[in-house]
């Protein structure tokens, strides 16, 4: 018996961040709380086809009205069977629309059909080999016996009527299975994640020969259509940018700028934390070779100031928040007045708030948070910009390959993750001048060696961090009492999960010779080993 489903009574479709014409080509991913949907939606995306993910309390209606050309159910947490889980609205069944179930996507399909999951006996988690029933379909082209990755400690026990095998494992006997009439498809698998090795063949197929879809999501359609858009939306007012140096910014920076030329201004507020000779060449780089005029902002002294005495990382964060709010505020009435404010909300952004601000009169969303200075801090609510986003339905693939369309060069595109607090977070405990000179020279070199060798883009980032105690060392002869270093290259996809990179020894040779001679202030390097999980990527 299937357990009662509790919808809501509001018909209208869900806001999605819809673009002209381009979602015609539309899949929609249905979140039931899985690590892994906004993993699904990119991995769609790759396909040149257009996906988004949407709760799964969407209704059919709903849905009918977004005109999708298939459906995907995500994994969860839950069992179908507990009283609590969540279900789907019933009525997506007879759409007549594609629907693909992943792991408990698939077992909720089952349920709901009539169909029976059970506990397993055993659980199947990691690797599992997929030997292939039906190799048509939704399995054409995916090896007999290729990997894919496993995470259930449920399974189908019984088909629903009108069911058939695709493949099983040696410990699930239905890890695919297919209405084909219907189009009703569900794997036990999580085809999303790298480890499945015919996951991205099994995407291809549903989305190209089951939903018959046709790549349209192009980043030049993107950029043409996000220009129309723009220009339409702005028409002749006034547009601010808070302008980071990052690859986010950056992009917005360069397509704002060839929508509406000098309609813009870019505010480059230099906080104090960033690394070596950043915000003089960020000025200069945009000023001089892109002929984007910036106005630049020093406000390294109130930063510091705000840093006496603070240890906390999460105070750190805090107060750099609050004071890039207070001096962002202040730049927007010296250069303004501005209409708009334009941010680099992307795509996981928009899926990890679902919630929005709306003007109740006006219906405009308003300015909350600075998105485009790395979630750093909110704008105060009195302070009402229109925003405007166009990277909302971006992810941070998507955002590079955009960059290199509109010509931002590779140093920018390609430039590793910095966080928005800089290198406040990288300095443990308090924040002092000495000790960000200390770590910049430390960093610069960290990024020289790097560089020079050519392995910059083989490492997800490669940066230093202070540790606010002192180790015993020897120079010439003599005892020192110093800062030691702490060397963190991590290699990763998405920064969700990364593991330590294997530097080779005569690179980190030379990175600890350089800075415990070059570095005032440190006699001893070391090397992080730790992945994430069970570490993190930043230290703070």
């Amino acid at each position: 018996m299937n357990t009662a489903v509790t919808l809501p009574t509001e018909q209208a479709p869900p806001r999605v961040a819809t673009f002209g014409q381009l979602n015609r080509q539309l899949i929609i991913i249905l979140d039931f709380g899985s690590q892994y949907s906004e993993l699904i939606a990119r991995r769609i995306r790759e396909t040149q086809v257009y996906s988004e993910v949407l709760s799964y309390r969407t209704t059919a209606e709903q849905l009918r009205q977004l005109n999708p050309k298939g459906i995907i159910l995500s994994g969860g947490p839950s069992s179908v069977y507990d009283d609590r889980a969540p279900h789907c609205d019933p009525e997506i069944w007879n759409l007549g629309i594609p629907v693909l179930g992943v792991c408990y996507g698939m077992q909720l399909m089952v349920n709901q059909l009539g169909g029976e999951v059970a506990k397993a006996d055993r659980g199947e988690y990691g690797k599992a080999s997929l030997y292939i029933d039906d190799p048509t379909d939704l399995l054409t082209n995916v090896e007999d016996g290729t990997t894919m990755w496993m995470s259930h400690g449920d399974s189908v026990t019984n088909m629903p009527s009108g069911f058939e095998l695709l493949a099983h494992t040696e410990n699930t006997p239905c890890a695919a299975i297919a209405n084909h009439q219907k189009k009703l498809y569900g794997v036990q698998f999580h085809p999303e994640v790298v480890h499945s090795l015919g996951g991205f063949a099994l995407i291809s197929n549903f989305v190209y020969h089951i939903c018959e879809c046709e790549p349209t999501w192009t980043t030049a359609a993107f950029v043409e259509e996000a220009i129309r858009e723009i220009r339409a939306r702005v028409g002749t007012k006034r547009v601010l940018l808070a302008l980071s140096g990052g690859v986010d910014s950056s992009t917005l920076a360069f397509l704002m700028h060839k929508a509406i030329g000098d309609k813009l201004t870019c505010v480059f507020i230099d906080q104090g934390f960033m690394r070596k000779y950043e915000p003089e060449r960020l000025v200069k780089l945009f000023q001089e070779q892109f002929h984007i005029p910036v106005e630049y902002v020093n406000a390294r002294d109130r930063f510091l100031e705000v840093m006496i005495g603070v240890t906390d990382p999460e105070e750190k964060r805090r107060r750099i928040g609050h004071e890039f709010i207070r001096t962002f505020e202040e730049a927007s009435k010296n250069f303004g007045p501005f209409d708009y404010l334009a941010q680099g909300t992307l795509y996981p952004d928009v899926i990890e708030s679902a919630d929005t601000n709306v003007d109740p009169k006006t219906g405009e969303r308003v300015a909350v948070k600075i998105k485009s200075h790395h979630n750093v801090g909110g704008l105060p609510k009195d302070l009402r910009f229109k925003l405007v986003e166009p990277l909302r339905k971006l992810f941070k693939d998507e955002v590079r390959k955009v960059g290199r369309n509109i010509g931002l060069p590779e140093e920018i595109v390609q430039r590793q993750p910095f966080p928005g607090p800089g290198l406040a977070i990288r300095i443990l405990g308090e924040v002092t001048k000495e000790r960000l000179n200390i770590l910049r020279d430390a960093d610069l070199i960290v990024r020289q060696e790097i560089n020079q060798r050519g392995l910059y883009h083989e490492y997800w980032q490669a940066f230093a961090v202070l540790l606010p105690i002192h180790s015993v060392g020897v120079m010439g002869d003599q005892r020192t009492y110093a800062h030691p270093v702490v060397l963190r290259i991590v290699k990763s996809e998405d920064g969700m999960t990364a593991d330590w990179a294997r530097v080779p020894y005569d690179v980190l040779e030379a990175i600890s010779n350089r800075i415990v001679n070059e570095v005032k202030g440190v006699n001893r390097v070391v090397f992080d080993i730790t992945s994430k999980p069970p570490g993190t990527i930043e230290w703070e």
